[in-house]
């Protein structure tokens, strides 16, 4: 039965081998330090933080994220540690609340490793703090417990790391909020919260398939789940396996469902969707559940594919995360269990040391041969869904090849998204994950076309990467003239040195600009000081709640602005009008789509740093750098091509192009 803390209370740990799983609403950083006796933290490596996310026996997430999972193993802490202590921080700089009396309270529970909840705090009563001591596992005579503490500190990281003893604590907290900076700059942005019933809904029946069906509705939707039993001990000591069928009970904030304390958002949906998904035939006995298109709830076809996408990309992530840490788990063990059977002076003669060689190579063999079976279970399952899902796309959510196109018709409502390019993981490269963005764009997106993006980027000469960025940025912005109502999208597009005429033929003999490509400094100035004066004035009108009084000659539909070559012909001024763009332009429908190569740029120092941090960074070929939003990996960005030969894209803007004549636009 779970233990429900309050600030100060204790309960002895059955198992050293734990998940702490963290639920806050918003994102935060969660990190963890080792003290002795005394509580004393000894130095920064006895500190697991974003930068630094291993020790010994702990393992913490690598970004900021409203989710955490950190895996402890007590029995592999360093020699002399007697207490963990779990720290959150709200991270800074990146724009969003600066205290946790602004956020929903943080919610953290310990787990065993099949997912059963062994005690959980609700960190309540916080205000000004924008950092906190969790809760700590501590070791008194021989026995492990956990503390529920929620010691706040107004100081934020600095402060709190200064209390356990750590020497040169803001300089260290500084190290931690970079590194938290940078893996938000590079994450793939979570899709927003849904309706309890908005997780994936497995229909099938019978055992076979073994994917866990989602549990019932509860105050929160549950994590999707995997099977750890599959890979056994496997799990044991690194953070992100997934937990077991004993936890689909338990919401995703770790409340038992039914309890006492609701841990709603409070942002949070709680109408379910009018209709209910397709529903997968019944599975034959002893094999797995038929995929389905569309296996999601949601109020459309189009959401539920959508949530589905996403789900898959969810199980993807977390079913390669629970392999790694399995196979990382084997190698620590084999190397521990040879530095003990070593050790002993016995077994260096004769032929005892070679056979505790072979008996540890062979556990870990088989340790990662089970977690390698669960793991081609989990890929084949998937794969056999993508390959269900992919032809039942909408044009938004479609690959340039797919025939969804050639039939394609301007549509009348915006999408729910678009789809921007797709994902894979090393693992299995020909299972792709699209990469869906929500609409209108809550981020401008950057077209990296530096030689030093990528492998595959360096082996193209310069002029031949910096056609390919723009041909990439042109086809993004035909696919949002596409999917957007006759005259509310309009494009914008700044060449300086007319060096992209080629890349943007199609565009302009479509007729879908909102004007020529602006080119040297006059043309520069003018659509950045037209843009400009459109944000302002909307940003004027909402404030003051006086729509009406915008000027007639006002476009209020969305606006994207392509930029060529960033920053050739921009001077200071341009400059700080793109910078202003990209941070209050996508709340009032002005969006970035910008080429350029920041190696170029590096002359204006750290005061681009934050237009580059503003922008999701794609590239024009495959490229390993964009992170997801659960465990970090670094997934491999594939771009959207259109197939050789095709004019699809031609066939497109026409459709745009007569769309907008049909409605006078």
């Amino acid at each position: 039965m779970t233990a429900e803390l309050v600030r100060g209370q204790n309960h002895t740990l059955p198992q050293t081998r734990l998940e702490i799983r963290v639920s806050a609403g918003t994102p935060v950083v969660a990190g963890a330090t080792l003290g002795d006796e005394r509580g004393t933290v000894r130095g920064i490596e006895w500190i697991a933080h974003p930068g630094s996310p291993q020790l010994p026996g702990l393992e913490v997430s690598q970004q900021a994220a409203a989710d955490h999972r950190l895996a402890v193993d007590l029995e592999a802490l360093p020699t002399g540690a007697h207490r963990v202590t779990v720290l959150l921080a709200l991270p800074v700089g990146v724009g969003g609340p600066v205290r946790f009396g602004a956020v929903p309270a943080p919610f953290v529970a310990v787990t065993g490793l099949d997912g059963t909840e062994i005690a959980s705090f609700t960190l309540t009563d916080l205000d000004a703090e924008s950092a906190v001591s969790a809760l700590e596992l501590y070791r008194r005579q021989d026995v492990w417990k956990v503390r529920a503490v929620g010691q706040g500190y107004a100081g934020g990281l600095a402060a709190m790391l200064a209390d356990q003893g750590v020497t040169e604590p803001a300089a260290l907290a500084g190290t931690i909020q970079e590194a938290v900076t940078r893996g938000l700059a590079r994450s793939v942005a979570p899709p927003p919260p849904r309706t309890p019933e908005g997780d994936r809904v497995r229909h099938a029946t019978g055992s076979a398939d073994h994917r866990p069906t989602a549990p019932p509705p509860a105050p929160e939707p549950p994590e999707p789940l995997t099977d750890p039993a599959a890979t056994g001990p496997a799990h044991t000591a690194q953070p992100h396996t997934a937990p077991g069928p004993a936890a689909a009970g338990a919401s995703a904030a770790g409340t038992p469902a039914g309890g006492p304390i609701n841990y709603a958002h409070p942002r949070r949906q709680h109408a379910a969707p009018p209709s209910p998904p397709p529903t997968a035939p019944p599975a034959q006995p002893g094999q797995p559940a038929q995929p389905v298109a569309g296996d999601a709830t949601g109020w459309s076809m189009d959401e539920r594919l959508y949530n589905q996408i996403w789900g898959m990309f969810e199980d993807l992530a977390r079913a390669v995360a629970a392999y790694r840490s399995a196979v990382d788990f084997a190698e620590s063990r084999m190397d521990q269990e040879l530095d003990r059977a070593l050790s002993d002076p016995r077994n260096r003669i004769g032929g005892a040391g070679d056979r505790a060689r072979e008996a540890a190579r062979a556990k870990r063999d088989e340790l990662a041969s089970r977690a390698r079976e669960a793991l081609d279970r989990d890929l084949a399952q998937l794969a056999a869904e993508a390959a269900v899902v992919e032809p039942a796309l909408p044009a938004a959510y479609a690959g340039w090849g797919n025939p969804v196109w050639h039939a394609h018709r301007i549509p009348m409502e915006i999408p729910m998204a678009l789809r921007i390019g797709d994902l894979h993981l090393p693992e299995r490269t020909d299972l792709r994950i699209p990469l869906l963005v929500r609409l209108p764009l809550e981020r401008g997106m950057w077209v990296d076309s530096g030689r030093a993006a990528s492998e595959a980027a360096a082996l193209l000469d310069t002029d031949r990467l910096r056609r390919l960025a723009m041909e990439t940025a042109v086809a993004h912005a035909a696919r949002l003239l596409a999917v957007y109502p006759p005259g509310e999208f309009a494009v914008h597009v700044i060449d300086p040195a007319g060096s992209a005429a080629g890349a943007l033929a199609p565009l302009v003999e479509a007729g879908v600009l909102a004007g020529p490509p602006a080119a040297g400094p006059g043309g520069v100035a003018s659509v950045l000081a037209h843009l400009t004066r459109r944000v302002d004035l909307v940003q004027m009108a909402v404030r003051a709640r006086a729509a009406d009084s915008l000027p007639p000659d006002l476009d209020t539909g969305e606006q994207l602005l392509v930029v060529n070559d960033f920053p050739h012909g921009f001077d200071d001024r341009a400059v700080t009008q793109l910078r202003y763009l990209a941070d209050e332009g996508p709340a009032v429908g002005v969006h970035l789509l910008m080429v350029a190569d920041r190696e170029e740029a590096s002359a204006y120092g750290p005061i681009l740093d934050p237009l580059w941090r503003s922008l999701l960074r794609i590239t024009p070929v495959a490229d390993s750098h964009l992170a997801d939003p659960w465990v970090g990996h670094a997934w491999t960005y594939e771009p959207l091509t259109v197939p050789p030969g095709s004019r699809v894209l031609e066939q497109v803007l026409a459709a745009v192009a007569e769309a907008r004549r049909a409605a006078g636009r």
